[in-house]
């Protein structure tokens, strides 16, 4: 990792408003690993695969909720 890079933890909790705690929560570590990974400025191959995964989970559920949306709009505006 480049030394003026943006920590992946740092980046990631950022972006979605979450504490070290609760993004630790949603990946399955610990906030003492998160922490640890960010003071020591590394980034485990796991805990990077582990937060990729993550982001692409939350914009696969924004992608169905939208579709999930638009079948409604489109069947309330065939019922018509």
């Amino acid at each position: 990792m480049e030394e003026n890079e943006i920590h992946l933890v740092k980046k990631v909790s950022k972006e979605l408003g979450l504490t070290y705690k609760e993004l630790a929560d949603n990946i399955g570590y610990t906030e003492a690993n998160l922490k640890r990974s960010v003071s020591t400025n590394q980034l485990s191959k796991q805990l990077e695969t582990a937060i990729k995964l993550y982001l692409k989970t939350i914009k696969l559920e924004q992608e169905i909720e939208d579709t999930n949306q638009l079948k409604k709009l489109i069947n309330t505006f065939l019922s018509k």
